[in-house]
């Protein structure tokens, strides 16, 4: 893999609005109204995010009709934020990480 491969992979993760819907999947499985109601996000911004994790893996979709449910890959990307998670609690300390963090990382997983 070259390096763009994984700044497409890892934007999912730095982007504020992809990792909020990110969190709110961790939750539960949603559609784009749940997830805009969730991250106060406006549904074209959502859609347009989620179209592009979606591309990447990083979030799975069903059709229910003509609503689309999308839910965090379970193979590959809960997996890795469970070691964040546990990285985070074993080793982030400072207080700029816990005071800044956007969700509770203990709670999130």
């Amino acid at each position: 893999m070259n390096q763009q491969t994984y700044e497409s992979f890892f934007v999912n993760f730095a982007n504020k609005t992809k990792f909020h819907i990110i969190v709110c999947l961790q939750k539960k499985e949603m559609n784009v109204g749940e997830i805009s109601k969730c991250i106060d996000e406006e549904q074209s911004k959502v859609s347009h995010n989620l179209q592009k994790m979606a591309a990447c893996n990083i979030v799975d979709v069903k059709k229910n009709g003509k609503e689309r449910i999308y839910s965090l890959n379970k193979k590959t990307v809960m997996p890795i934020l469970k070691i964040v998670q546990k990285h985070v609690i074993e080793n982030c300390d400072c207080v700029y990480c816990i005071n800044k963090c956007p969700v509770k990382i203990k709670n999130a997983v």
